[in-house]
């Protein structure tokens, strides 16, 4: 990697610090005002949502400086190059972000198929995607994709009567 390479690569890292500290305040300003709707008993003095409104303040407050200090950081011209650096950024991590998308799925299903069709499928998809395939492996995955899914169903179940989510699709 050339100098100038390791350079822009610095700008585009600055450039996407920026934009998350813009989706940081923006969430902690929203849950900043959601705090103030929590429900107060009467015996509380400054209320159920002050502590929340407290710590999100702070975080609003110290992104502030964050995007100040960023903005401070980042020559103007960084900014043509950005979206060029994205796509190599998104191309070069395609692997992680494959993952973090089967991850997601995984997590919007869980409540419709239960844990463990859910955590079956997530388990068997990441190690499909990870690993070399062939039919000695695969079969290891399926093993595997049981055990974490079936079989930690059935040890929470039957050992520490515990109850993981069974679904709305099988259960409902």
């Amino acid at each position: 990697m050339s100098e100038n390479d390791k350079h822009q690569s610095m700008e585009a890292g600055e450039i996407a610090r920026f934009l998350s500290y813009i989706v940081l305040l923006l969430t902690s300003v929203f849950l900043f005002v959601s705090a103030g709707h929590i429900p107060s008993s009467m015996f509380e003095t400054l209320g159920a949502g002050a502590f929340p409104r407290f710590v999100f303040g702070t975080i609003i407050l110290v992104g502030f400086i964050a995007i100040v200090d960023s903005l401070r950081k980042i020559p103007r011209d960084a900014w043509s190059r950005f979206g060029a650096n994205t796509l190599y950024w998104i191309k070069s991590r395609f692997l992680v972000i494959l993952c973090f998308g089967v991850f997601v799925s995984y997590l919007l299903v869980l409540p419709v198929l239960g844990f463990s069709v859910a955590s079956f499928a997530f388990v068997l998809a990441i190690q499909l995607l990870l690993m070399p395939r062939s039919a000695v492996t695969i079969l290891i995955a399926v093993f595997v994709a049981l055990a974490f899914s079936f079989g930690l169903n059935a040890l929470f179940a039957d050992v520490f009567n515990v109850f993981l989510p069974r679904g709305d699709l099988f259960h409902g």
